[in-house]
């Protein structure tokens, strides 16, 4: 095993420039301040251990995740949408954290596929997750819940619709055809689509079963908020402290699991 770091002024490099990016975002209000520092951290680990690629990775996420978040937005907003909107850093680090480790530990294990691998399906699984929430929302047919396929409120945790789906195969296939900027083989995008794929719909299982769930007082609606028509919502079902920011990380942990597991050398 050898020890590969990078050069003390190329992590300066992309400290300033993950900065640069975070203080657009934060501009343009794509990111809270809490946001646009842990982006600032998780772009200098991704820029400064991933180099150009690992970069270009996580502008690819947060750009297009970005862009759908704000398609269809008067008609998310009629519908009661309650995703979108600044990120804070519970959410950049639910979505990013994950690749941003693994970026930390590239060096340490000389820039081995399964780890890059990893990396990339925890972006890929970000990717998936969010394009099938943005698109599957303005779906015209209501979501189905994916643990019985029985018609679900639009936006509601666990609930899946086919747009969404092929959304988060696209999502996650965006994020895979990035993979030979790293010189892997060629397996390394194939394991890193299935392994996002795969991601999301854990997301969905876990959102389904486990995540808490609220019910508001005034209008009876299921939502993940602990407030709602201003008034405090009541645990309808889940774990009161599984909250969609835990399951976005578990998800993400889990597709780089995959991927890393599927690609370990046999020795």
């Amino acid at each position: 095993m050898r020890l590969l770091l990078p050069a003390p002024g190329h992590v300066l490099v992309a400290l300033i420039t993950a900065g640069a990016f975070a203080y657009a975002a934060r501009r343009v209000r794509a990111l809270s301040l809490s946001g646009a520092v842990a982006a600032t951290v998780v772009g200098t680990l991704l820029f400064g251990f991933g180099g150009g690629p690992g970069a270009a990775a996580l502008l690819v996420f947060f750009g297009t995740s970005t862009a759908l978040s704000r398609f269809g937005k008067r008609r998310k907003s009629a519908l009661s949408f309650e995703k979108g909107g600044e990120r804070d850093a519970v959410q950049v680090l639910a979505n990013g954290g994950v690749a941003a480790v693994c970026a930390a530990f590239l060096p340490l294990f000389s820039y081995s596929p399964w780890l890059i691998a990893a990396l990339l399906a925890a972006l890929a699984e970000a990717n998936a997750d969010t394009w099938a929430t943005e698109v599957g929302s303005l779906a015209a047919a209501p979501p189905r819940l994916i643990t019985t396929l029985r018609p679900a409120p639009t936006g509601a945790s666990g609930a899946i619709s086919l747009p969404g789906t092929l959304a988060a195969l696209g999502g996650a296939a965006l994020i895979a055809a990035l993979a030979p900027l790293w010189h892997t083989t060629g397996q390394v995008p194939v394991v890193v689509l299935a392994a996002g794929f795969v991601g999301a719909l854990f997301d969905s299982l876990l959102g389904a079963t486990v995540q808490a769930q609220y019910r508001c007082r005034v209008c009876a609606r299921l939502t993940e908020q602990r407030t709602h028509c201003e008034q405090p919502t009541t645990l309808a079902r889940g774990l009161p402290w599984l909250n969609n920011d835990v399951v976005n990380t578990a998800a993400t942990v889990f597709a780089a699991l995959v991927a890393g597991v599927l690609l370990a050398p046999r020795d």
